[in-house]
This record gives C-alpha cells, structure tokens and sequence, in this order.
C-alpha cells in the first residue's frame, strides 16, 4: 500500500501567512502532475483522473494569487477529505490484513495437525476435532479474507474520490469566493467542472453497486453447506478429473533435515509449461522445483502419511515427494503430472488431446496384475506361418524394412485385447516349477541354463523394466510394437498403475531371459528364435519392445508384445537381438562364422562384444555375476 504524504497546504492552513499559503498551491500543482508516477497497486480507472489533474494543476497556477482568503473554505473542503481517506480508509485496509494473516497463519497451524493424523491408527475422536478445527479455522480465513477484499474493492473507488472531491471543492470554493474569479474562471470552468462532477457521482455510484454486490455474494458464500470446509469430504467417490494439463494447489514438500529426520512444508504447487512451480508465502513469483518431461509419478507410503506420491526423474533417481490434503487432489495431481510427462501441453489443443487419449484406454484397455491370468475367452487365435523379418544395419542402429502402407491399429491389436502388467510369478507358481526329481542352485538355475551361456557366443546383459505386453494379431511391421507402446502407457496413466519390476534382461545367440536381480531367478525366457519383430520407440528411446511367436498346444500360433524401458539406450538391445540372429545364422556356415568373428571385437574368453557398450556405466551387469559380467 503507498503512503500518502502529508500536503503542505495542511500546515499553511493552520498559520495562514500569505507566502506559505502561496509556496503550498505552487507545490499542490506539482503533485497534481506526479500523480501519475505514483506507484498504486490498485490502478483501476486512473486513465480519466491523471487527464483531469493535468488539468486541474493549470487552474491552480491561474489561482494561486487569490488563495489567501480561503484558508477557512479549503480546511472544510479539500484537507479534511484528505485526511480522512489517509487516517480511516487506508487504517482500515491495514488492520483488515492483518486480521487476514492471523486468521491465515492458524489456518495453517489445524492443516498441519490434520496432516499429521495416522492412517493406520486412525483415532475417531481425535479426528473429529481436528477435522472441526480445521472447518472453523477456514471459515474464520474465509470471513476475514472476504472482509479484507471487500475493503479493497472499496478502496479502488474511494482512493480516486479522495483526490477527485477535495480538488472539485477547492476550484469551486475559488470561484464562487472571488467575484473576480468567478469573471476570469467561470465561463471556462464550468464547462469541465460539470463532467467532472458527473464523473464522481458516477463512481460513487459504482461504489455503492460494488459494495451492495459483494454484501450479497458475502451472504452466499456464508450460507453453504459446511461441508466444503471440510477437508476430503467425498472420500468414497469424488469427481476426478484425468484430462487436466494443468493444476495448482497447496502439497505438503518432504525435506530431509538430517539422516533420519524430515519435515514437511505447506507450499503452493502449480505447473507450467513442462515445469512444476513453487511460491512460498510472500514470495512475488515461483521458482522451478522438477522438469516434468518423461517424468514418472506413482503413489508412495512415506511416514504413515496418506495421499503421498513421488516424482521420477528421466534417469530413474527419486525425486520430490509430496503430500495432497484429500483423495480428490491426490488422484488429479499423479493425473496431470502423467499428462505433462507425456509433453500432451506442446500439441495444438491438449485438451482433446488429453481426452482423447484417456477415453481411448478406457474403451480398449482391460488391466490383468498376474501373470498368466488373461481370459481365455479373449485370446486371439490365429493362424499364421513364422515369417523371419529381414533387418538393416547402419551405425549401431537396426533399421526394420519400411511397408508400403501403414496397417490400421485394429488389424495390429484386436480392440479390447487385456493388457498384463506383472511378469512376477506367484509364489505358489514358483513353488511349482521347483519341485520335482532335479535340484537346483541357490540361485535358482539348472546346470543346463549355466552350460548354455558358457557355449553362446554372445552374453549382453540390460536392466529394465517390464511395462506390460498383449496378444497381436500381426508381426509383419514394427508398428504394431509402438502401438502396443501407446496403449500400455495409455493403460497404466488410466488405471493409475505406476510400479514396475525392475529385472535383467540376458541376450544369448539361443535365448532372451529376464532375471531376478536379488535372487538371480530366472523370472521368465523368450527363445530368441521365436522372437520375430523388435524395435526402440521413435521419441522415447528407452522404450523397448519386442514380438514373440509361439505355438500353442493345439498347434495354433499366438504372438504377443513385450514392451519394457531400459536404462539405455532401446536401440543397443535392438542390435544386441539383431547380432544374436546373425550369429545363428552364421553357426550354419563355419566360414561365416570365422568372418563375422573377425569383423566384431571378442571379449577375452572369446565372446562377441557389443560396439560402444556401456552396460558397466549404466550399471546392467551385476559385479556377483562373475564370468557374464565381462559379456
């Protein structure tokens, strides 16, 4: 709020010499033109007061020689308006605010007990209290924030009365004083003064529309249910809204204050663009927190709190977690941060972009969390004979042969085709597949699997992460590997589905196998035989996919896509599949084999070596992996 400094026509008037009276219209006329570069938060109409000073200050330098016998008037009409816009309108404002931050800070002081309440051991007695308070404490900010609002509406208007009337009564007061004043003035004045007049009658009456308006929306807005003071108050089934490009609200940020201790800061949260904000109290702005592009978001336990989720980064390290005041704010923030990793917000319209993604997933998609669970019912048969597809290679890139036209979506992936998100065995499964006349190792692989990897030629290991995989009706093109991307993703933004299972993915000349990093289980094998079309994502490049044919027990043939993100690059598991492949291949032929063997690098115990491996800075080789690690 400016200040409003005091005139020096206040202090002439209570001496009243005639040179001080003089020196004080002489400087009233030259803040008359400062007005103007005044810096008033509320500058709303100034445009038509700035133009009438300007003008004004010209009469008072024609009047300036005439003021000596107004002192009584002016005291009347021009200082005591003045001082009463300085001393009550401006005081009032003041202490409304501050009323505003008391009722703000203890706002905030029942918000953190009711974030603090335990979600195991919940206390019924305990949260209904703090649950009033908290409903009290918003409706005493909400009163008090109305009422200081109110007042700075008001202040809008009467800010550009108080300058307004007290010049109109000081011109008027000159010209009906002085006979000569009203010869020289009147003529003249009158034709301005008499808009001016209409103009401060028209925004008193604006003033008093205002004020009469907000009386009544402040009775509204008193008269609801107190239902909407109450924090997650539709726990069972709030409206969600999972096409949002953009949200704001107040989260609670973790901060780690020690090795063990944290804290969490009530902060108000919005995003812009591809960015998460954050502007603390009091601040001007906010400042960036997280680049939400290729982000991921999944809900969290963190300290018995509930409505905790975290942010990912790109790379896979944890980021920032945060808590949401209810159930509805949880589900629409991990809804809007999956949107705009997804870079929905650079499109044309997003919003029909965001809609019409999701109702896309919820129209084809059915989720399955078990391995092994798919409906019968809705397994595709086909009948189709093993076409091996015909590969390129240029630069460390595998290029798949390009089709003359692209296929539709529904001859790729029969619409309503169910998605498994979970390679995991259960562990009754697991139980079974142990069991029999052979034993095995602790870690739980056979003697036949160790001499496989010693006889192959090629050992490439990867960490990655299974997102999901669904029957397919074709393998002919490298599009039905994206578009099984696009709807796994799609899947798991709708169904809230944000855990993977990280596993390491073994590339032999005989086989793929997904292992267990822990245990060193083999979770699953995919023979690279079967293994027919296989490519990177195009924008993305640590998504991954692959199709595999297999024959059922009733001699049909079935495919499906696997897709998974890897921590490099997708591309360097396409040429690892791609050099297996040739490696068969070249076993048929000695002479081949000696060929290819001499244009790839070996490792020391005579394997082949990927060109520009980085599997060891990635971390994909586990250091208790002994020989494989040098693969």
């Amino acid at each position: 709020m400016p200040a409003v400094d005091k005139l020096l026509l206040e202090e002439a008037l209570q001496d009243s010499p005639q040179n001080e009276m003089c020196l004080a219209t002489q400087q009233l006329s030259k803040q008359l033109l400062a007005y103007e570069k005044q810096n008033f938060a509320l500058g709303k109409g100034d445009e038509e007061v700035i133009s009438t000073l300007h003008y004004f200050s010209k009469v008072v330098d024609e009047l300036n020689i005439l003021h000596s016998e107004l002192a009584k008037q002016l005291a009347d009409t021009m200082v005591l308006p003045i001082i009463q816009f300085r001393e009550k309108d401006l005081t009032e404002v003041s202490t409304l605010k501050d009323l505003f931050g008391l009722a703000s800070n203890e706002h905030d002081l029942s918000m953190a007990k009711y974030s603090r309440l335990p979600k195991r051991r919940e206390n019924e007695k305990l949260k209904t209290e703090v649950v009033k308070e908290v409903a009290n404490a918003r409706r005493k900010q909400h009163l008090s924030s109305l009422q200081y609002y109110c007042a700075l509406n008001a202040l809008q208007y009467r800010k550009r009365i108080a300058m307004m009337e007290p010049m109109l009564g000081y011109t008027q007061g000159q010209i009906n004083f002085f006979k000569k004043g009203a010869e020289m003035f009147s003529k003249r004045m009158d034709s301005f003064l008499s808009p001016v007049s209409n103009m401060v009658q028209s925004i008193q009456g604006e003033l008093d529309a205002e004020a009469d308006a907000m009386r009544v929306s402040q009775q509204d807005l008193l008269s609801v249910n107190e239902s909407v003071y109450t924090p997650d108050s539709d726990v069972t089934s709030p409206a969600i809204n999972r096409n949002l490009i953009q949200k704001a609200g107040y989260l609670n940020l973790r901060n780690k204050t020690g090795l063990v201790t944290t804290t969490w800061d009530r902060l108000y949260f919005f995003t812009q663009g591809g960015n998460l904000m954050c502007q603390p109290r009091g601040a001007v702005a906010g400042g960036l927190i997280q680049d939400l592009d290729n982000c991921s978001v999944m809900a969290v336990d963190c300290e018995d709190r509930r409505y905790c989720f975290q942010i990912t980064t790109p790379t896979g390290k944890s980021g920032i977690t945060l808590q949401a005041e209810s159930k509805k704010e949880y589900e629409e923030w991990i809804c809007a941060i999956n949107n705009i990793s997804r870079q929905i917000y650079l499109t044309d319209n997003p919003e029909a972009v965001a809609i019409k993604l999701n109702q896309t997933a919820l129209q084809a998609v059915t989720p399955i969390t078990s391995f092994g669970k798919k409906h019968e019912s809705l397994r595709p048969s086909f009948h189709c004979s093993q076409n091996v597809k015909n590969m390129e290679m240029e630069s460390d890139k595998i290029i798949p042969k390009e089709l003359s036209t692209k296929p539709n979506c529904t001859e790729l992936i029969a619409p309503g085709t169910p998605i498994q998100f979970d390679m995991v065995l259960p562990a009754t499964e697991f139980l079974d597949q142990n069991r029999g006349g052979r034993r095995t190792n602790p870690f739980g692989e056979s003697e036949d699997n160790k001499n496989d990897e010693e006889d192959s030629l090629l050992q490439q290991m990867f960490v990655v992460r299974f997102l999901g995989s669904m029957a397919v009706q074709s393998d002919d093109t490298n599009e039905v590997i994206y578009e099984a991307m696009r709807q796994v993703l799609a899947a798991r933004a709708i169904h809230n589905i944000f855990r993977t299972t990280e596993s390491h993915l073994m590339v032999t000349t005989k086989s793929l196998r997904l292992i267990d990093p822990q245990t060193q289980v083999t979770r699953t094998t995919f023979e690279l035989a079967s293994v027919t079309q296989f490519a990177a994502h195009q924008d993305n490049k640590r998504l991954i996919g692959f199709v595999v044919r297999v024959t059922e027990s009733l001699g049909e043939e079935s495919m499906s896509a696997n897709i998974f993100e890897s921590n490099t690059e997708g591309e360097k598991i396409c040429y690892a599949i791609s050099l297996g492949k040739e490696i068969i291949e070249a076993q048929k032929d000695p002479e081949a084999l000696a060929q290819l063997m001499m244009s790839m690098p070996l490792t020391n115990d005579g394997k082949f070596k990927l060109l520009n491996d980085q599997s060891e800075e990635d971390g994909a080789i586990p250091e208790e992996r002994g020989e494989e690690s040098e693969a």
